[in-house]
């Protein structure tokens, strides 16, 4: 399994690599249109290579989608975590009342008790 991860990952390589070296050519990425930069009175253009434009949209593309998911996703989270609080809650009262059960009672006679 181990080998097949390492060829898919080799894969991936090849292609991102070759997508780069197809797209390489310089272009100019400005901030606004040539007519409202007129009108505003300032604008600001980069010159980059191509791929770089590509994958930079990609992983801006993939970090909004994760990060919407993790706003949308806030619910489950918070309703697990309040589960997690109550679960504990309700341990801790179970281990009180085995506490007071045995409250008297011999220590290896309570442990053995408790312990089934």
């Amino acid at each position: 399994m181990r080998y097949i991860k390492y060829v898919l990952l080799a894969v991936i390589a090849v292609v991102l690599i070759s997508v780069s070296l197809a797209n390489r050519e310089m272009v100019n990425l400005e901030l606004l249109p040539t007519e409202m930069a007129g009108l505003m009175g300032y604008n600001y253009s980069i010159d980059m290579p191509l791929f770089v434009v590509i994958f930079g949209g990609v992983g801006v593309g993939l970090l909004i989608g994760f990060l919407w998911e993790w706003i949308r996703e806030y619910k489950q989270r918070a309703e697990a975590a309040a589960q997690l609080r109550e679960m504990n809650a309700m341990r801790r009262e179970i281990k009180n009342l085995k506490a007071e059960k045995h409250e008297g009672k011999d220590d290896v006679l309570a442990l053995l008790d408790e312990a089934s």
